[in-house]
């Protein structure tokens, strides 16, 4: 069994050591510049511990990890240019530092190199990887589509909103788990426990990320607290506030959201009405329900328990940030 920061060395010697062509360099150095600046690159470090998971050596993942690494950056590229982001992990955001048309050809292009990284495994084994990649480059394209669709909605169901974030957030995490089991040769009852596992976990991740920006601390979270709620976004704590509070804390709410204000007025009395409607108690208990979720999957499979153990600390580092 390798340490995470093991498999990290790994992952980053062979992202370190991939090449694009130089020319035309408007379309490859794009890549180049948003493979090289930073992120934690959960997702592919997750296929070459899910491989190690099984007793297989995980650089047989590697070209499932930098697949993965390589769509993940893609839907980065597109997000941002759709946000109208300027900033991505302290840098310019690629349609910020060219110019929009760049990002569209760069990201269509560096999802055209996931694909490709698929190719280095033999027949029976690139098709469920490919299908498996197929199937999740489409969910996330929903997720992403639904979560346009919710911010023209004024109310947006607690199930519907766990549906967007599966599909945009945590596929993306199960798919990279599955490929390490598959390539692995894991059992297909092992495979999708894994999936379910990075399936669950991704939504309680997501779900804290939800919770932070509103009641974590600015120091460990790295990001201004209320950003959320400045912007009038509709998470978990604002759509179980609508559910559970008063009419008049509703149409409070609501007043608040149509603003464009950025005060510290606004987002202390927007948290208020979350914490005073139980939004604040119910999020927090779906972050729970979906963490224990996650590893009750994991508990499951039939490995060793000390195989699980670099999967749990990750779980755990993961899921204790500052709640």
């Amino acid at each position: 069994m390798h340490t995470f920061n093991d498999l990290k060395a790994i992952l980053d010697k062979s992202l370190h050591q991939a090449e694009f062509p130089a020319e035309p360099n408007q379309l490859y150095d794009p890549l180049r510049y948003i493979l090289g600046i930073g992120g934690k690159r959960i997702r592919p470090l997750l296929a070459l511990m899910s491989c190690d998971l099984f007793n297989e050596d995980p650089k047989k993942a590697l070209g499932a990890a930098m697949a993965v690494e390589y769509f993940h950056n893609f839907s980065l590229i597109h997000d941002d240019i759709m946000d109208q982001a300027n900033v991505r992990r302290g840098q310019e955001t690629v349609h910020k530092k060219w110019n929009v048309n760049v990002g569209i050809l760069s990201g269509d292009a560096l999802l055209i190199k996931a694909y490709q990284q698929l190719d280095v495994y033999p027949a029976d084994l690139f098709k469920p990887l490919n299908q498996l990649l197929s199937k999740t480059a489409i969910e996330v394209c929903e997720g992403q589509q639904f979560d346009v669709d919710f911010e023209t909605l004024n109310e947006v169901s607690k199930e519907d909103y766990i549906e967007m974030i599966r599909l945009k957030t945590a596929v993306l995490l199960g798919a990279s788990l599955k490929m390490g089991a598959f390539i692995a040769k894991a059992s297909e009852k092992d495979a999708e426990l894994i999936y379910n596992f990075g399936i669950d976990l991704g939504i309680a991740f997501q779900l804290q990320d939800d919770y932070l920006d509103s009641f974590g601390d600015a120091e460990h979270f790295g990001k201004r607290i209320g950003g959320d709620i400045i912007n009038n976004k509709k998470t978990i704590l604002f759509i179980e506030a609508l559910k559970q509070s008063t009419s008049e804390q509703k149409d409070q709410l609501m007043k608040l959201y149509r603003l464009r204000d950025d005060s510290r007025q606004k987002i202390d009395e927007v948290k208020s009405i979350f914490e005073d409607s139980g939004a604040k108690t119910e999020t927090l208990s779906l972050i729970e329900y979906y963490t224990s979720r996650a590893f009750d999957s994991l508990d499951q499979i039939s490995v060793k328990s000390q195989n699980k153990q670099e999967l749990k600390s990750l779980a755990s580092y993961l899921m204790n940030r500052s709640i």
